[in-house]
């Protein structure tokens, strides 16, 4: 019978530190809690963050789940050449993280999970989208199962000041290996085994897109940066003293096709799972489809009757393996629309698509669809579009503010208008919550598809539209501040003031349609008074009209 080693763990979480406890393990102790305040806490499994993220559907997935779970425990593989690896890929809405999720779920009820890191480039937490916290909390969950690791880390901490500003390297060797060494080199050294999962790591962005300290340094790609993720862990695999199996979830982008390519790299890794080419998707999304279908038939008190004998048959084969087209569809019929379920399914399924290469065809009618079920489709495009870049940008954009900034006219209701019928793409927090609750986005995928005009058409938006309608938007809301005395509130001038520093001003203020901005100095010092901020107002001002000259020069005699 196997031992596990997280036995009886218990997840809870204090203010916004996470923390995985086990009845082997302690509290945090001395310098552990320093690198708690180090942490991506939304980037762990169970964290708050990801209460509302994809698992598999009970009785899918299940040959996946059980072939990585027989992975993550098998002990009979050859000690001298151990393959601790193994990449999980597929395309866009394949289900990759649907199927992290789960076995995440399953190792840590089997006590086998080390850690996880999932990566999410559309999360508002900075820490998700990038690779600063990934050693770090990777070490916070490690610490917690063991109390001899946990002191071990604890102990390295103490010894190596400055070790949270080291590469991602020297905190691997420091806060992990040397930890795990000392560890078992004991007599009583317990017995570690177990898994580390990390989802998405084609999502990490490269450090400089968020980072100002970095400018005048050579830009480095997200490529660089996930590279240097996967040969941090690589290293830390070749070490005789690391347990732990580990799974890497990505897209089958080039960083990642050439990493595992065993004719570059010698390193022997674990068989890959292509979810698309080694498990045959569609009697999964059948059984999915066919419990959804029930469901709704349920609630709406529908007829057996209004399915059609063919219509599951006809989604499976326009899913094409994407768990993500059939979610899709049933969020779009579940999704409160004033036309009935019926006639929405039938709209889906009366969808006809040009025969391409295109894998995503019949995903991107989809979301055309949807998009166009809008009242002004191009302008709910743009507001998809700004809503992803100030959550991706500015801490805590609650929906409210970001009303109040893009909407025409302050006491419209021009969210709803435009977004009410595109609740199966956007998570659009209830009227009670968008004072304190950010927009979320279902997939990435979404974005994947407005990025490229060769499959969102009409429904692409050009870089310098995007920024023409925010400037315009953020010049709007400084004209009514003037002519209001200011009756914003707080949260309102905390979105506001941070405006400037998303925006690329050249672009926004050289357009033909920019507005101007008000020509009374009045807002200004009512904006940066009223805000309390340790910004002087020549720092606002200048944040703001910096680019004026750049954009003057060429009319210049």
């Amino acid at each position: 019978m196997a031992t596990t080693l997280f036995h009886n763990a218990h997840d809870f979480q204090v203010g916004e530190q996470h923390f995985n406890i086990s009845s082997a393990g302690g509290p945090l102790k001395g310098n552990a809690k320093e690198l708690g305040a180090r942490i991506a806490a939304g980037a762990i499994h169970d964290s708050a963050e990801r209460c509302d993220a994809p698992k598999c559907h009970p009785e899918t997935r299940v040959a996946v789940q059980n072939d990585l779970y027989d992975w993550i425990i098998d002990e009979e593989e050859p000690s001298d050449h151990p393959r601790k690896i193994k990449w999980v890929t597929g395309p866009a809405g394949s289900g990759k993280s649907a199927v992290m999720g789960s076995v995440a779920d399953r190792c840590s009820e089997k006590g086998v999970l080390g850690a996880t890191f999932f990566f999410a480039s559309w999360s508002t937490s900075v820490g998700r989208r990038r690779k600063t916290a990934f050693v770090t909390t990777i070490a916070h969950q490690l610490a917690q199962h063991r109390e001899e690791l946990g002191t071990a880390i604890s102990t390295a901490i103490e010894r190596n000041e400055g070790i949270f500003e080291k590469n991602l390297r020297v905190q691997m060797e420091v806060l992990v290996l040397s930890p795990l060494r000392e560890v078992v080199r004991r007599p009583d050294r317990p017995r570690l085994r177990g898994a580390i999962i990390v989802d998405g790591l084609d999502e990490c962005e490269a450090e400089q897109y968020h980072d100002t300290s970095t400018r005048g340094r050579p830009e480095r790609t997200k490529a660089d940066d996930q590279l240097e993720i996967l040969q941090v862990l690589q290293a830390a695999s070749s070490d005789p003293s690391f347990p732990f199996r580990i799974l890497i979830a990505s897209r089958p982008e080039r960083v990642f096709r050439e990493f595992f390519d065993p004719e570059n790299n010698p390193t022997a890794f674990a068989k890959k799972l292509d979810l698309h080419e080694d498990h045959n998707a569609d009697a999964d999304i059948t059984l999915f489809l066919e419990a959804e279908f029930n469901r709704l038939t349920r609630r709406y008190n529908l007829p057996p009757s209004w399915l059609p004998p063919n219509a599951i048959q006809i989604l499976v084969d326009k899913a094409s393996g994407q768990f993500i087209y059939a979610a899709t569809v049933i969020r779009f019929l579940d999704a409160g629309h004033r036309e009935p379920p019926k006639a929405l399914l039938e709209a889906v399924l009366g969808m006809e698509v040009i025969t391409t290469s295109n894998p995503l065809e019949h995903l991107d009618a989809l979301y055309s669809h949807i998009l166009n079920s809008s009242p002004d489709p191009p302008l709910s495009v743009l507001w998809i579009r700004t809503i992803q870049r100030l959550n991706l940008n500015l801490h805590h954009s609650y929906a409210s503010p970001i009303h109040l900034l893009l909407q025409t006219d302050p006491q419209s209701n021009e969210a709803e208008h435009l977004l009410g019928n595109l609740h199966s793409l956007i998570r659009i927090p209830p009227l009670s919550e968008q004072a304190t609750t950010t927009y979320g986005f279902y997939h990435k995928s979404l974005f994947d598809f407005l990025g490229d005009p060769d499959r969102c058409g009409k429904l692409y938006v050009e870089h310098n539209e995007d920024e023409l309608f925010l400037w315009n938007a953020f010049v709007r809301a400084c004209a009514r501040a003037g002519g209001t005395r200011l009756k914003y509130r707080e949260s309102f001038l905390q979105l506001l003031i941070k405006i400037p520093a998303v925006l690329d001003l050249a672009n926004g203020i050289g357009h033909p349609k920019a507005l101007s901005t008000p020509a009374s100095a009045d807002w200004w010092v009512s904006w940066v008074i009223a805000r309390k901020a340790p910004q002087s107002l020549w720092t606002v001002f200048r944040e703001v009209h910096k680019p004026v000259r750049a954009v003057l020069i060429p009319f210049q005699t």
